[in-house]
């Protein structure tokens, strides 16, 4: 890497290790089962209390997005956890010394954790410098969005391309990148690329801490270097970070045409090293169902679009430690009772109720955490509402019952009312708190999806509402309603098994091996449990799409979203636990290999198993190389470099925009076609992405997705277009009256677009601030 790039590099990695170290303390206490006291996770609960923090004092005007507000939030977050660190001790102030005992026993740990973070995020970096250009499918979405937030003064931030309305998505990861390119001080068009190998990194890094913990807790053993330990971290952050699916087989086979695949019984072996990979086109894999999308982490790593479901990914795992730290912490009654004993509440904010098996601090942390998960990418927040709501209820069936077996505990439910009494409360206490941390958010924020769709009803029901309306002298519905849920004719969907399996069939192969050790076991342990629960959970992640869908703007690809956003969780759970059966099941079997024909069996388990680890680990590497040209051009960590070979003139004005023009005044600049799509995934909107200012429209379809309706957005496409091509110096005025202009772009693109163009009329109503060969800047006079 060019020692510029490296510099940026230490530059960004330096801020979040101090906010790491920062919040350290409390995150040694939040998770002081596990062998690392949840090093790792103190970047994650630093940097989201921080955001979180300043987000809500910025809407309430109190302080500005700023580098001073920032820091100033730091410092009282770390007051507030000094002063929680302090114990009375004979009328004298004195300092636990529990961490600091904790830091000088475990330093090594912390170290080999945090070269690991560093690794990782100079190694994506790295990947990233090959094609950094923040260019193509969303992401001028993504920088606009993070580029808006950096001009912000007060929240919530401005929408760049639909002026005068504020972003109506889910923005919160967006804000964490803001905070840290302020924090940096580093331009956010090196930052978006940071903040990808960011995520990367801190989802190898927490991948990794989880897989040994997993094991770790298993076996009731601090040996945090065994090697059955190591095996298990190193495997579970590789299947997370690194891993894809079975559908790199087709590598092997004639290739089939882009979304039309066929099963491979259908298709010719044809391989030969010479033709490796045999024209693979590594986004098949996540388009294999007709119309949906079903991705998973390393193909998001790849196209770099800084979404918010990618956002998110160390929030879920964070929330995953979480849950299963509280489901070992609480599950085991000894565990419990010395855990009563420890001097913990000096951060809770009551005493235990009587019995109740989960502390207040559990809960509002995990209320906390799935409120910020709702405001990055809401999808999230009801998935592991869900995975915890599973959690609490075996909690409580185990703490309520004196019964052994599952099946009894069950039949005795009736007779243990604190089960049903305890496992809602604590719900709807979670449920509770994250409608209060989402307050701030919702104010500005109004939800998109307009149903429930149900998949596959059948059509002699509409024909009998249509006659029904007919009878009636009504018009015909298109669809009908039944509360929340919707009712759609030839709205059939289903994916094949051939195709779920190929998707999914890793998994569920060991899946399947887990399931026979789980039921032949006489003692199952509380990881085991947790990875059980996990496994469900998955599973009715990926079968719901095949039942519904939420209904968005989209004709055709109606259970896309839908479809796409659970399956990609579903894959992160099922990778975790895969990664600890594959080593726990491995580790089993060889123990118990006593004769030759069993060693011969393990043998051959361990030989299936490698070559599926292979199959799913080719994926990296044709993404890779495809998407980054088989990393022959070294380009950095610039990703609005590319403006200067497309278009220089405007590279050049973007620069002088973010040098000489402050705060958030509307710029005109050219719309791109409307309605059916066109608009999208352009290089319209190129400037108010690329500097944060607000234009009057930008991409057409994203807009109507994002606000439910296209209401207006027509009359914007309109608007736009006379106001550069229309000699009408009246018109003119009122318009930019209208949108409230104070800018208007004329660049390479405006002359492209605008056949007719009329720019002398802005020299009459303003003046010319910014020239060049092919690009001119007006600034509109006050009126």
């Amino acid at each position: 890497m060019h020692i510029s790039d490296v510099s940026a590099v230490f530059q960004w990695w330096f801020v979040i290790f101090i906010v790491g170290i920062v919040f350290l303390p409390i995150t040694t206490k939040i998770f002081s089962l596990f062998a690392d006291k949840g090093y790792l996770f103190s970047k994650i609960l630093g940097i989201v209390l921080t955001t979180y923090l300043i987000y809500v004092l910025g809407i309430s005007h109190l302080i500005s997005f700023s580098f001073v507000g920032i820091v100033f939030v730091l410092s009282l977050l770390v007051t507030i956890q000094f002063i929680s660190f302090l114990s009375i001790n004979k009328n004298a102030l004195k300092i636990n010394t529990d961490f600091f005992n904790t830091f000088t026993s475990l330093w090594k740990i912390f170290f080999f954790e945090e070269l690991l973070f560093l690794l990782a995020l100079f190694f994506w970096a790295y990947i990233r410098s090959f094609a950094p250009e923040i260019h193509g499918l969303e992401k001028y979405m993504d920088f606009g969005f993070i580029n808006s937030i950096l001009r912000t003064e007060y929240f919530p931030p401005k929408d760049m391309w639909q002026t005068p309305d504020y972003i109506n998505y889910y923005y919160f990861g967006h804000i964490i990148t803001a905070v840290l390119t302020k924090l940096s001080g580093l331009p956010s068009f090196i930052t978006y690329n940071l903040m990808l190998a960011t995520i990367f990194a801190l989802c190898l890094a927490t991948a990794f801490s989880l897989g040994t913990n997993l094991s770790n807790l298993l076996d009731r053993t601090k040996r945090f270097f065994s090697t059955k330990t190591l095996l298990t971290g190193l495997l579970v952050m590789c299947l997370v970070t690194l891993g894809g699916n079975l559908h790199t087989l087709y590598t092997f086979f004639t290739p089939y045409e882009n979304d039309s695949p066929v099963p491979l019984w259908n298709k010719t072996i044809s391989f030969s090293i010479a033709q490796f990979p045999n024209a693979y086109w590594y986004p098949n894999a996540t388009r294999f169902i007709y119309n949906t999308i079903h991705e998973f982490p390393i193909y998001s790593w790849v196209v770099a679009d800084l979404h918010g479901h990618v956002l998110d990914i160390p929030l879920v795992l964070f929330v995953i430690a979480f849950l299963f730290h509280t489901f070992q912490k609480y599950i085991n009654p000894s565990i419990l009772k010395h855990k009563r004993k420890e001097r913990f509440s000096h951060i809770r904010l009551f005493s235990y109720v009587q019995s109740f098996p989960l502390p207040i601090f559990e809960l509002g942390l995990l209320g906390f955490f799935l409120g910020v998960m709702y405001m990055t990418n809401a999808w999230d927040s009801a998935i592991y509402l869900l995975l915890a709501g599973i959690l609490f209820g075996y909690i409580f069936l185990q703490r309520t019952s004196s019964e052994k077996t599952f099946f009894k505990r069950l039949i005795s439910l009736p007779r243990n009312s604190r089960f049903f009494v305890y496992s809602f409360l604590s719900f709807c206490f979670v449920v509770v708190l994250i409608f209060i941390f989402t307050t701030p958010f919702n104010m500005f924020f109004k939800p998109f999806v307009s149903g429930i769709g149900v998949l596959c009803v059948p059509n002699e029901l509409f024909t009998l509402l249509g006659k029904t309306a007919i009878e009636k002298g009504q018009s015909i519905p298109q669809a009908f309603h039944l509360g929340p849920l919707l009712f759609e004719p030839d709205h059939c969907q289903k994916s094949s098994l051939w195709q779920l399996s190929t998707l999914y069939g890793f998994f569920y192969f060991f899946v399947a091996v887990f399931v026979s050790m789980f039921i032949k076991k006489r003692r199952r342990s509380t990881t085991d449990i947790f990875v059980l629960l996990t496994i469900i959970i998955a599973t009715i992640l990926i079968i719901i799409p095949e039942f519904i869908y939420l209904k968005d703007i989209y004709p055709a690809h109606y259970r896309a979203n839908t479809m796409f956003k659970m399956v990609f969780q579903a894959f992160i759970m099922l990778s975790l636990v895969s990664g600890y059966i594959i080593i726990s099941s491995i580790s089993s079997f060889t123990t118990a290999a006593k004769t030759k024909v069993v060693r011969l069996g393990v043998f051959f388990y361990v030989v299936l198993t490698v070559i599926l680890l292979s199959l799913v680990f080719l994926y990296p590497y044709f993404a890779i190389n495809s998407y980054y040209a088989n990393l022959n051009k070294y380009q950095g960590l610039d990703g609005t470099a590319y403006l200067k070979q497309l278009y220089p003139s405007d590279y050049d004005a973007i620069a002088w925009i973010q040098k000489n023009i402050s705060g958030q005044p509307v710029i005109l600049e050219a719309q791109g076609e409307a309605y059916d799509g066109a608009s999208s995934y352009t290089d319209y909107a190129r400037v108010s992405a690329n500097t944060g200012l607000p234009t009057v429209l930008g991409w057409y379809v994203h807009e109507w997705l994002w606000r439910g309706t296209n209401e207006f957005l027509g009359e914007k496409v309109s608007d736009v277009q006379t106001l550069y091509e229309t000699t009408d110096l009246q018109i003119t005025q009122d318009l930019i009256k209208r949108y409230s202009i104070a800018y208007v772009f004329v660049g390479m693109l405006e002359k492209e677009k605008y056949q007719t163009l009329s720019e002398k009329k802005f020299e009459q109503i303003g003046k010319i601030m910014y020239k060049n060969e092919g690009t001119t800047i007006y600034k509109i006079s006050a009126r």
